[in-house]
């Protein structure tokens, strides 16, 4: 093994483990504060589609013959980019998404303050079930594709891969509006309270070193499909640090210090009783 080998095989492990432990400190904050007040349920719920949509074409691009054949047909004899830690991160990701929104929508079963985020947006509902259409769509398509068998017909004919890419597409519509919400709350509540900094810390991290980890794969197979290949890996990991940094800047320069408006925290409560008493 050679050394930028040895290097991707470290930027992988590294940006594995940041991601993965950046899924904990939401959880146990939320545990420790017996509440999920000042966060939303449309964060953890949306992850739940988007890592669902990732371990999948993660799966499918590792090891099935037939992807990776269509693939190599149709990126100059290449072999994606995906990493067996890549399949291990998106399953683990997935266990915690389904974790943290069972807070949400059991509050009661973790001991927990009923708060406001309980319920899913409209936007984020939205978002959700265009996704799970459009993929269906594309299925349905490539099985009307006589040539979706095919390696020879891979470049000009609808594929099984292209089903695999519009799966794999799920993931980076979630990553583009995922913690649009969240950035809602905190600035309406002026505060991040509740909101952990910690799993962003360590997202930014895992961000910067996937996206080294795919170029230096990229550099070593001397051709840049290694990333337009595999949009979805370079473009989650530039998504997520954009969003990172709009976090760290509400935490630790426009709202440092604050614990929100107590109006707005006293509302968290009071309007999930409200919608309690109407229903």
């Amino acid at each position: 093994m050679g050394f930028l080998e040895f290097l991707s095989a470290v930027f992988g492990v590294i940006y594995f483990t940041a991601w993965s432990v950046s899924f904990y400190p939401q959880v146990l904050l939320n545990f420790r504060r017996k509440s999920t007040s000042g966060t939303t349920v449309d964060f953890p719920l949306i992850n739940c589609l988007g890592f669902a949509a990732y371990a999948t074409s993660n799966l499918a691009f590792y090891y099935s013959p037939l992807i990776r054949a269509q693939y190599a047909a149709r990126y100059k004899g290449l072999t994606p980019t995906v990493h067996f830690n890549d399949i291990a991160f998106a399953a683990h990701a997935l266990l915690l998404s389904v974790i943290t929104t069972s807070q949400y929508f059991f509050p009661g079963a973790w001991g927990f303050t009923p708060s406001k985020g309980n319920r899913p947006s409209r936007f984020i509902l939205g978002i959700f079930f265009g996704c799970v259409v459009g993929i269906v769509v594309v299925l349905f398509i490539v099985l009307g594709s006589p040539e979706r068998d095919s390696t020879q017909k891979a470049v000009s004919s609808w594929v099984w891969l292209d089903a695999i890419y519009a799966v794999s597409y799920v993931k980076l519509i979630v990553s583009l509006i995922k913690y649009t919400p969240q950035v809602i709350v905190n600035y309406r509540n002026r505060s991040t309270r509740g909101w952990s900094i910690w799993q962003i810390l360590l997202d930014f991290s895992g961000g910067i070193l996937s996206i080294a980890q795919q170029a230096v794969d990229s550099y070593l197979q001397r051709d840049w499909s290694g990333i337009t290949g595999n949009p979805v890996k370079f473009a989650l990991g530039n998504v997520s640090m954009l969003y990172d940094l709009i976090f760290m800047t509400q935490h630790y320069v426009l709202y440092r210090g604050a614990d929100g408006k107590p109006e707005e925290a006293d509302s968290l409560l009071g309007r999930a009783d409200e919608e309690r008493r109407i229903d």
